[in-house]
């Protein structure tokens, strides 16, 4: 009896090879595992309490911190230069309006602690994320963390409006909040809106020979489950800007496409709200009265429009470098009307009944321009504006191939830009803020490979 040749019995000689495999693989994604563990960190729950005061760290916040110092090592030991001229000018400018409403504050203390959070957000993160992506792989990597992460919210938010277990909300503990309690009802809808941009970014995208179509299938899923938590947030900014984003990312993907995409979304909204029962009417209620805030607000519009005029009449007295960081809660009572709710009712999701001071204007546009004046929003501001113009330009002559990557950067900067308009930074959820702002960095700014050395 013969026996059969070796290369008849693979099996053999293919052993050897799997833990080298792996060991390649752990390698090859060990230094995106600071950036993953801040995203995933966030699926922790919350303590109660004041999640925007000053000075309170969170798990992810640390995750970043050693994020930033592996960027910083990985370049000491690369010995090159870590960024464009480009790409360092755009990411560092609003490092200078920082310093400068720092040092002009009457809050020495205040100063210091707002200088640093800044930094953090806008600046090191970001900057931190363009230097450890390496390519589009890494970039689909921490895109499907995200992803993971807003899936994990939107399930634990659906559960509690469907178990009447969440916030407060007009009387009932219906409102969707995740792990972030009724302290933070704009966490969990801000994460979820960030991975349902980001699974609508890969299910746009056109085939290639590195992304199958079950992927797309899959990303396309993903965006229609998140629907649903995003919805019974009942957060009508977050509205707002994933339905802008979502939109230029359909037009961006191709007009072709487009129609059918949008034909497609409108059955099944109408599926979708024909299907929430007695709920639907709050959250067609809510919808509604997004056209309803100027004619008839209601106590949330009408203070936020009261903070939007005190931030004004700040940047009046101070229209150059602004009153300082960290300075709106001291001095909003002193230009904001008595009309002005001292703070807003908290309830439900596992805590009872608490104020919550309103320590901000909800306007990132306006705190920066209250807090650092017209030097700091303008660096701020003008840094978004060259990301998004030069994302828009990358996008525009990529290969499909990296169509995805740049679908994801380009709509979650405008979902940001857009949602600022009617929130600021605060909460556990800032950390992710300043990660996906490094990916729509990384997309517009990063340098071809060798071209930095």
């Amino acid at each position: 009896m013969s026996l059969a040749p070796a290369a008849s019995r693979p099996h053999i000689a293919e052993r050897p090879l799997l833990p080298a495999l792996l060991a390649r693989r752990v390698s090859r994604y060990a230094p995106l595992l600071p950036a993953l563990a801040t995203v995933l960190l966030l699926a922790v729950p919350v303590a109660a309490g004041n999640v925007s005061a000053s000075g309170k760290v969170t798990p992810a916040d640390g995750a970043s911190a050693v994020l930033v110092l592996t960027a910083a090592v990985r370049c000491a030991r690369a010995r090159r230069r870590p960024l464009t001229a480009v790409a360092a000018v755009v990411l560092g400018a609003p490092a200078v309006g920082f310093a400068v409403a720092a040092v002009t504050s009457l809050d020495p203390g205040a100063g210091a602690t707002g200088f640093l959070r800044y930094v953090q957000v806008f600046v090191a993160v970001p900057a931190a994320v363009v230097l450890l992506l390496r390519d589009r792989r890494d970039f689909a990597v921490l895109a499907g963390a995200i992803v993971l992460l807003a899936l994990v919210q939107g399930a634990v938010g659906t559960w509690q409006y469907a178990t009447a277990s969440g916030a407060s909300y007009m009387g009932q503990d219906v409102r969707a909040v995740g792990t972030f309690g009724p302290s933070d009802v704009m966490g969990m809808a801000t994460v979820v809106a960030y991975g349902l941009v980001v699974a609508m970014g890969y299910a746009l995208a056109p085939p290639s020979p590195g992304r199958p179509r079950r992927l797309r299938m899959a990303a396309a899923c993903c965006a229609g489950l998140l629907v649903v938590p995003l919805a019974v947030s009942f957060s009508r900014g977050t509205w707002i800007a994933t339905a802008v984003a979502c939109g230029a990312m359909i037009l961006l993907a191709g007009p072709r496409r487009a129609v059918g995409v949008f034909a497609g979304l409108a059955a099944a909204g109408v599926v979708l709200v024909g299907g929430l029962g007695v709920g639907s009417q709050a959250i067609g209620a809510r919808a509604a009265s997004i056209t309803q805030v100027t004619a008839v607000p209601d106590p949330s519009v009408n203070d936020r429009f009261t903070l939007w005029s005190a931030a004004l009449s700040m940047w009046r007295e101070h229209p150059a470098a602004g009153v300082g960081l960290k300075r709106f809660p001291a001095e909003r009572d002193g230009h904001a009307p008595l009309s002005l709710s001292s703070a807003s009712d908290t309830a439900g999701a596992g805590q009872g009944f608490t104020r919550e001071p309103l320590l901000s204007p909800h306007n990132m546009y306006l705190l920066a321009l209250s807090e650092q004046g017209l030097l700091g929003c303008s660096l701020l501001a003008g840094g978004w504006a060259a990301v998004l113009a030069l994302g828009l330009r990358r996008l525009r002559g990529c290969p499909p191939g990296a169509r995805a990557a740049g679908l994801c950067a380009v709509g979650l900067l405008l979902w940001q830009c857009v949602d600022f308009a009617y929130a600021d930074i605060g909460g556990p959820s800032t950390v992710l803020t300043a990660l996906l702002l490094g990916l729509a960095a990384w997309w517009a700014l990063h340098a071809p490979e060798g071209a930095a050395r």
